[in-house]
């Protein structure tokens, strides 16, 4: 596996994910999960662990999608845990990630729900 930019602040794994999209490099953006990873994606499911989550998003950018990127949201840190989010462009809605601290001091995600969709009134 190459070596990538380590996120050494919860707020660096957005800026990451969409510099890893927007080159088309599924593994790299994979490499931003830990090994069970939970993605709430594609919209209704679920792909568990960094492996599928590679798959998918081989499959997601093979279509070459343009992300832009979003300002993070303040960050929620408590000890090794954090919850980052953004309020998207493209109206998703919301998107938000737990993220936990590794022992080398960066940070990977281990819950991930890039949409949520306000409820129906």
């Amino acid at each position: 596996m190459p070596e990538y930019e380590k996120a050494m602040r919860p707020e660096d794994i957005t800026r990451l994910f969409v510099e890893r999209s927007n080159a088309g490099d599924a593994a790299g953006v994979a490499a931003l999960y830990e090994e069970d990873a939970v993605l709430a994606y594609p919209p209704g499911s679920v792909t568990v662990g960094r492996e599928a989550i590679r798959a998918l998003w081989e499959k997601v950018l093979a279509n070459r999608p343009r992300f832009e990127p979003e300002e993070p949201l303040p960050t929620l840190v408590s000890g090794d845990i954090a919850l980052t989010s953004t309020p998207p462009g493209d109206g998703a809605g919301a998107r938000a990630q737990v993220v936990r601290r590794q022992p080398d001091g960066s940070w990977l995600r281990v819950l991930d729900q890039p949409e949520f969709q306000p409820p129906a009134r």
